[in-house]
């Protein structure tokens, strides 16, 4: 008898635009939901478009859940299938309505509410894992969808429905925006699971119909660390994740806990990848090992699965990619996949982004960077420009600074040489760092502000350099919010291990540019557990910074001057 089931895992709210969005799911073994699915069937996703009521399904389709991606899927409502391509990625979906005909799709609004269901459906199948079967083939082996739509009625919402709203008209800059911003999920050991837990159920009260005090924020951005595959440490093999099986399952106990489940189903979800989701501290340079050559093909492998596949495809294959929402843009680096430390030949030949561009054919992703903040600026002016990274721009630990001779003026660039090529940030980089601030500068480009995570110290740091006229000062900041959940803060992220003011004799940090320094100061550091929220204020030029603990109440932080605020209001320049 044919039925229905909930997914295994999921569903997932990924990319969403003003007329599409991405959801995703992955198929569960019949008899064990938490354990890998058997090789006896093979299963499709079904997904079904509900009316306002809910109680009926407007429209619903078929579509492929892949064994290479851990039977794993994603459907993009509002894409025309019958095209078969969006931002590069093929849809793989079915439609039966017509046996083996691809119909029209249906159209989704801007800034609208939609409900959906999610389920899979198992066939027995006694071809080999190896075998491949064609959209046509697959789909002479399945039911009508008419004839099965009416099924997803009867699960559980709960485990299978996701109530998602469509981003504003693309290209309209509205007056606000809210988002949530977060990294650094420890799984937590023992009895401490369920902390590692906890701070995603008062995140989803500031998403739409969270019943929060502002409910409004229109997505999350994960910057890394959303799954530690080194538990402890990556020279102790215990906890360590060495095999594919293991990587997997780091994701389904992640994304399987209550509150982070919830959170995933109830607004969009962007993530990007850090060191744990490899190996601590991970370089590309350790591919040459064969056995950490094994190891990260397994991480990625995991992690294009139950993270890349539900993002943007910008860029084809490659993991960084660009978004936006409400008329502002988002561009999300890659800065753990492409960079390359050779400390023996200095740290001028480290890249954080890539191997610099030779080819103009084929860019480095430090050129697709810089062009992109070109193209903003001509294009939105001085519109707020969102880099997120999961390494923090600034503030740089206070042993990793560029100190300078005070008395005599003169660039000390060797002083901390040693910490800075052990470094597991931005100052083991400077070419890269340097790149982007002077491109800055040259292309006047404003209001960039960085998003990051990683160090378990959340701050805001406020980026000042050379006026290339009178009057015309430049303005850019760091975000950083760190970690949701993070247990050991003696361990590291101490507020005083990070340079405040870079021009204080004490902690000189100036960073070389091609007409002068770039400084920075650096204020409202909490090393509690913590996600931050950032409201856009078009009418009053600035931001608002607010960061929240475990209990979702307000964290207070303190300004340079000592005095301790709720929101940090940063002004911007007008646009």
């Amino acid at each position: 008898m044919t039925a229905l089931r909930p997914p295994g895992l999921g569903p997932i709210i990924g990319h969403t635009t003003d007329k599409t969005c991405r959801l995703w799911i992955q198929a569960g073994d019949l008899d064990d939901p938490s354990g890998p699915l058997g090789l006896g069937g093979r299963t499709v996703g079904v997904i079904g478009l509900l009316r306002k009521t809910r109680k009926s399904v407007l429209k619903a389709y078929y579509f492929r859940l892949q064994r290479e991606y851990d039977r794993t899927g994603t459907f993009v409502l509002g894409l025309d299938v019958a095209l078969g391509r969006h931002e590069n990625d093929r849809q793989d979906a079915l439609r039966l309505d017509i046996p083996f005909a691809l119909d029209t799709p249906y159209s989704l609004e801007p800034d609208t509410e939609y409900c959906a269901r999610m389920a899979t459906l198992t066939l027995d199948d006694p071809m080999p894992d190896d075998a491949a079967l064609s959209d046509v083939e697959l789909a002479m082996r399945l039911p009508l969808i008419a004839n099965i739509q009416s099924m997803l009625l009867d699960l559980r919402p709960e485990e299978c429905e996701v109530v998602f709203k469509t981003f504003p008209p693309s290209g309209v800059i509205q007056p606000s925006l809210a988002f949530l911003l977060g990294s650094c999920r420890y799984p937590g050991l023992l009895w401490k699971v369920k902390e590692a837990d906890r701070i995603f159920a008062p995140m989803r009260a500031y998403l739409p119909h969270g019943n929060g005090p502002t409910d409004d924020a229109r997505f999350t951005l994960m910057v890394g660390d959303q799954i530690y595959a080194d538990t402890l440490n990556r020279f102790v093999p215990l906890g360590r994740a060495d095999t594919y099986e293991e990587f997997q399952e780091r994701y389904k106990t992640a994304f399987r806990s209550p509150n982070m489940r919830e959170l995933l189903r109830s607004a969009p979800t962007y993530m990007i990848l850090d060191d744990h989701e490899i190996e601590d501290n991970w370089t590309q340079d350790r591919v040459a090992d064969t056995g950490k050559h094994a190891i990260f093909n397994y991480a990625i492998g995991a992690y294009m699965s139950y993270q890349w596949s539900h993002g943007p495809r910008s860029y084809g294959r490659l993991l960084y990619y660009r978004f936006d929402c409400a008329g502002y843009p988002f561009f999300v680096l890659d800065a753990r996949t492409q960079r390359f430390k050779d400390c023996e030949k200095g740290l001028a030949e480290n890249h954080l982004l890539g191997k610099p561009t030779i080819d103009p054919v084929h860019r480095s992703q430090l050129r697709v960077l810089l062009d992109w903040l070109t193209e903003q600026q001509a294009s939105g002016g001085n519109v707020p420009k969102f880099v997120a990274c999961a390494s923090v721009f600034a503030p740089n630990g206070m042993s990793e600074r560029i100190e300078s001779d005070v008395e005599s003026g003169r660039r000390l660039l060797e002083s901390n040489i040693e910490h800075r090529k052990k470094s597991d940030s931005w100052p083991a980089f400077p070419k890269t760092r340097r790149a982007i601030l002077d491109h800055i500068v040259a292309g006047g480009i404003q209001n960039v502000i960085f998003l990051t995570g990683d160090i378990h110290c959340s701050n805001i740091a406020r980026l000042t350099f050379p006026a290339p006229t009178k009057g015309n000062e430049m303005v850019a900041y760091d975000i950083t919010s760190s970690a949701f959940y993070w247990p050991f803060p003696f361990a590291d992220g101490d507020p005083n291990g990070y340079v405040h003011d870079s021009k204080l004799p004490e902690q000189q940090d100036g960073f070389p540019i091609a007409n002068g320094e770039m400084h920075y100061t650096a204020w409202a550091f909490t090393q509690e557990d913590n996600f931050c929220r950032i409201e856009i204020d078009q009418a009053g030029r600035r931001l608002s910074v607010t960061y929240y603990d475990r209990k979702g109440d307000v964290i207070e932080v303190a300004e340079a001057s000592g005095e301790r605020l709720a929101t940090n209001r940063l002004s911007l320049a007008p646009w």
